[in-house]
Order: C-alpha cells, then structure tokens, then sequence
C-alpha cells in the first residue's frame, strides 16, 4: 500500500504523522511511504531523516494526495485540502466531526473512508489514540493558564503557587478522564489549590485515594460547578463524550460571575466546547476576552509542544496504520473492533451514530465486507 504523509497546513501546527522510525517500518513491511518536503520540520526532523528511513520525499500537497492510498495526519483536512482527496481513499487523523459539518459533507460526497483517531475505542471504552494528546493537552492547560493569569498577559495576577501568607490560586478542573487527571498532575505539583468534579464516582474515589487532602473531589452537578466555577482563578474544561459534541456545562451567567482576570482553558473546544462563552482559536491568536474572562481555546493545544506531542502520537498509531496497511481498512476492521468504531465514513455513509446524531444526519453502521 502507498502510505502517505503530507504537510500540516493549520496555523502553527508543527506535528506530523509519521516519525522516521515508523517510515522505516512501514518500509520493511513491504509498503511504499510518501512524505511531504518539509513535514517533519516543526518536530525536529528533516527529510534526510526521512530518507534515510526509506520514505520518497515528494515536492507538494498534491503528489502526496495524488499518489496516497492511506492518508496518514495529525489534524482534520482544512478547507484548501478538500479538492485533494478521492472517491475511495482512506484518511487516517483526528476528525472531530460532530461540530463540523462542512468537513463531514465533504468526506461523504467524496465517499472518503474517514477514520477518526479520537472515536478508535478498546472493549474497556478507553480511547488509544485520544489518549497521548490528552495527556499533553491536560498537563500544557495549567501550564497555559498559568501564564494568562499573570497581569502582563491579561490576567488578574495570581501565582497558582501562591506565597508564604498568601492563598493559592484556585484551580477548578470539569472532568477527571486523561485530559483532567494530567491537569490535576500539574496543578498540584504547581501547589495550587484544585478541585476535580465528574459524574463518574469511582474515578473520584480513586483520585481522592491517591492525592488525600491535597484535592477536593466533587461530583459534578449543576449547583457544585456554579459554586466552584464562581470561586475559580483558573477553570479547565476537560470533558468528553466520544465521537459527540462536549455538554455544555458552564452558563454565561456563571462565567460573569468569575473575577475579572481569572482564565478558562477549554480544552474540549474540538468538541464544541464545554463552557458557553469558548469558541475556538489558534496559537496566533489564542486568547480573547468575554465577561471580564481571558479565555484560551486553542484547537491544537499539543501543536505547541510538537516534538513531544508527534513522538507520543505516533508510538499508538503505528500499529494500526500497519494492520491498514497491511490488511486494507475492511479486513483490519472486521479483525479489530477498536478501529471499525473508529470508521466515521464510509461509501458515503456517515458510520458513527454520535456525530449523526450531533449533525442531524443518517447513521449507517460500518460493516466490514469483502
């Protein structure tokens, strides 16, 4: 199979998806790799690197597109790339598609066999390939809000540390799954102050167990997260229904209410976003303003760490671009359940019923044949 790797195009998105070391895999598997000129650069490594690992180095976007079979990316195709995918490719990448409905249509009249890294779930419901983002984007939240707290940056001038005689910051943290728990990490290692809610009682008791009294643990309910969101210098939103649009648990009203210069890291904003006032933004752009409120929604938030953040991706796709590879996407899917619930498209069918349900759009399971 022709394996083929472009050029990320989303405004600082560094990342790439494909490191040297699974070229050169692919490579002794018997597969044809195809990389972009340039591709790897924002992570550190260069097209000799590349090379040297058995990849063609091609010169544009539209070779890369025109000769792949399997697409292999980080982040959704943007709208310049739609013209260079094909009736019957396969698109291997982070989709998020229940907020975006034009990519959506696109895969669908092109019959595009999409494969969303984020929806490829375990028989335990555990996410493989969200999973390694998530920890970066958990562990980068409080590190970014952090920053924006300070008064130079738009903050209203907390140390999330505090000092001897003075209060930590407040750190309030909406969801315990990877993304939340790295949060927690940072933050208590930063000495903060930080209460954790979630629905899931369980997940709390074992984080209870493991920090004691360094954290409050609450269940999330609508009264627990307007008195704590009230309270919070910095608020996460951390929270994710797989494959479907993140809930909406933080009103405007309550965001007005927070203090001038506290900061909201939504990182769910690819998901549309947990709190009402997100919207997403870019790493150029990263902040803006609403309620008195700095607020960061960057959609890419591990683009910025990219050499880190390509490396722990890659080590958990590898082993399913192989099977496709290897295997093509029907017989790999009929062979493991994981990445058949990552199929998304397919034949121009939208095959996860979480963003049909999202986009108001007809849901029909993919059911591997051939």
């Amino acid at each position: 199979m022709v394996v083929a790797v472009p050029k990320e195009i989303k405004i600082r998105e560094y990342r790439v998806g494909m490191t040297p070391a699974g070229a050169r895999t692919l490579a002794e598997d018997g597969h044809a790799v195809l990389v972009e000129t340039g591709a790897g650069l924002g992570s550190g490594i260069t097209d000799d690197q590349y090379k040297a690992a058995g990849a063609e180095i091609v010169d544009s976007a539209v070779e890369v597109y025109s000769r792949g079979e399997l697409i292999v990316k980080v982040k959704e195709p943007l709208a310049r790339e739609f013209d260079l995918l094909r009736k019957g490719q396969t698109l291997f990448t982070y989709l998020h598609l229940a907020p975006a409905p034009e990519l959506t249509r696109m895969l669908l009249d092109k019959e595009v066999t999409g494969i969303a890294y984020e929806t490829v779930q375990l028989a335990d419901g555990s996410l493989p390939l969200l999973h390694p983002m998530s920890e970066v984007a958990g562990r980068m939240a409080v590190q970014v809000g952090a920053y924006y707290l300070q008064k130079e940056n738009g903050g209203r001038g907390v140390l999330l540390a505090g000092a001897p005689g003075v209060r930590p910051g407040k750190v309030v943290i909406l969801g315990a799954g990877t993304a939340g728990s790295n949060a927690l990490r940072i933050a208590v290692g930063m000495g903060a102050d930080v209460t954790v809610l979630d629905i899931d009682s369980g997940r709390l008791g074992f984080l209870d167990d493991h920090y004691g009294n360094r954290i409050h643990t609450l269940m999330s309910n609508s009264q627990n997260i307007e008195d704590e969101v009230k309270r919070a210098d910095l608020l996460i939103g951390a929270v994710l229904v797989t494959g479907d649009r993140a809930p909406l648990l933080v009103n405007r009203e309550t965001v007005s209410e927070m203090a001038d210069g506290s900061v909201i890291v939504d990182i769910a904003v690819d998901q549309g976003g947990c709190i009402a006032t997100t919207r997403p933004t870019t790493h150029d752009h990263p902040v803006f303003i609403e309620e008195g409120v700095v607020h960061y929604g960057v959609t890419n938030m591990p683009g910025a760490v990219s050499h880190t953040s390509t490396f722990a991706l890659t080590n958990s796709t590898l082993a399913y671009v192989r099977r496709i590879a290897a295997l093509g996407v029907a017989a790999a899917a009929a062979e493991d359940e994981a990445l058949r619930r990552g199929v998304n498209t397919h034949a121009g069918a939208l095959c996860n019923g979480s963003v049909a349900r999202a986009l108001d759009l007809p849901f029909k399971a993919y059911v591997p044949s051939g």
